[in-house]
């Protein structure tokens, strides 16, 4: 189980507190730290289910700055996603085969 984590997240921090209640500790993922490769993330993707552009927080200053009304492919995301992690949804379990993205929190539980 792994948990990629933002500590300065509020949800980010709540859903890891959910996980822990339930005595589990997942290894914690800090993505902005170490960003993953666009292979991961298409990976990830997989896993969840959806578009790279499903998964990105357009409400990131990077995002209105750079990418804002633009269309571009999976893999243009992806690579966009590697280089600013921010753009990164979060939190996200992985489980296995499966991932979930913490919004809201509880979603985490769905893994489980």
């Amino acid at each position: 189980m792994v948990f990629w984590h933002n500590p300065r997240c509020r949800k980010s921090r709540e859903a890891l507190a959910l996980l822990q209640e339930r005595g589990l500790e997942p290894e914690i993922r800090l993505y902005l730290e170490t960003p993953p490769s666009p292979a991961e993330l298409k990976k990830l993707l997989d896993m969840l289910g959806i578009s790279a552009e499903a998964l990105l927080r357009k409400g990131e200053a990077v995002y209105k700055e750079q990418f804002k009304g633009q269309t571009l492919t999976d893999a243009a995301w992806r690579k966009a996603m590697a280089a600013y992690p921010k753009l990164i949804e979060r939190p996200i379990l992985v489980h296995g085969n499966k991932a979930v993205v913490g919004r809201p929190p509880e979603r985490v539980l769905e893994l489980l």
